[in-house]
């Protein structure tokens, strides 16, 4: 298994296990609070990634 595979179970399972959301930003910032709160658990640094997306 890929070791971001097991990060994200890690996420699922403890951060984000049992909410319900209403659409695909609410989950977005979901996903990011509950990364920024197991980097404070494991006093690992992290690192935020802005992709800009290009449509034609």
């Amino acid at each position: 298994m890929n070791p971001i595979e097991t990060q994200w179970h890690q996420l699922k399972t403890h951060e984000i296990a049992g909410q319900m959301f209403d659409n695909e930003y609410d989950l977005a910032i979901a996903v990011m609070d509950g990364m920024k709160t197991r980097s404070q658990a494991g006093e690992y640094t992290l690192e935020r990634f802005i992709f800009t997306a290009v449509f034609k």
